[in-house]
């Protein structure tokens, strides 16, 4: 018979590296917290289960292996939704749309209001609003953050590697939770200038 050679901080270790995953990591702050306190609860009852099951032998041993499936299927269960939207895209524009111009003016506001989440999100929008009125973008409802910035690295291959950090602040700040910063919005607004001021590629060559 092979003992089950795992410890309680071990587990505890385990589940914590899991979440670490930067999937979760884009989860709001909150979220993640709770997440942790719940598995952990379940390792402990988990493991106040063994101390009373290793005492029954050979059958103990099954039960608690079982235990533990049990306990890593319903976490899995539970936290694979969460992560699975941590990790997924979301559309750039919602309700109505205003010009590049409107979602400057409004990024602006909520600039000097504190609202640096929302400060985020417009200024975003505006790049890509401004990049679909010059015709870099087709017009099209229903993109995510990620397809924008895809789209328009291939047009605009100088600025890929800013448009990609720009959608995953614009996913991680407006749907993921995480703090928006002065400094974060400050490297938006740079590249909504260089955007408005870089020539797209057409067929291989700048236009």
């Amino acid at each position: 018979m092979i003992p089950v050679d795992i410890g309680r901080d071990e587990a505890a270790e385990a589940a914590r590296r899991e979440l670490a995953d930067p999937a979760y990591q884009a989860a709001e702050p909150s979220w993640l917290a709770k997440a942790m306190e719940w598995v952990l609860a379940r390792l402990d009852e988990v493991f106040t289960a063994a101390a009373e099951l290793t005492t029954a032998g050979p059958l103990g041993w099954v039960l608690l292996g079982l235990l533990l499936l049990v306990a890593v299927l319903v976490i899995r269960r539970r936290l694979g939704p969460t992560r699975r939207r941590a990790k997924a895209s979301h559309e750039v524009f919602d309700g109505d749309k205003l010009t590049a111009a409107g979602y400057r003016q409004t990024a602006e506001t909520a600039l000097a209001e504190g609202r640096l989440a929302d400060a985020v999100r417009d200024r975003f929008r505006a790049i890509v609003c401004g990049l679909e009125e010059r015709g870099v973008l087709d017009v099209r409802t229903g993109r995510t953050a990620d397809e924008a910035a895809t789209e328009a690295g291939k047009r605009l291959p100088a600025l890929a590697d800013e448009l990609r950090q720009g959608a995953t602040q614009f996913d991680d700040v407006f749907y993921g939770g995480r703090p928006a910063t002065e400094p974060g919005y400050r490297r938006l607004v740079a590249l909504d200038e260089a955007a408005a001021a870089t020539r797209p590629l057409v067929g291989g060559a700048a236009r």
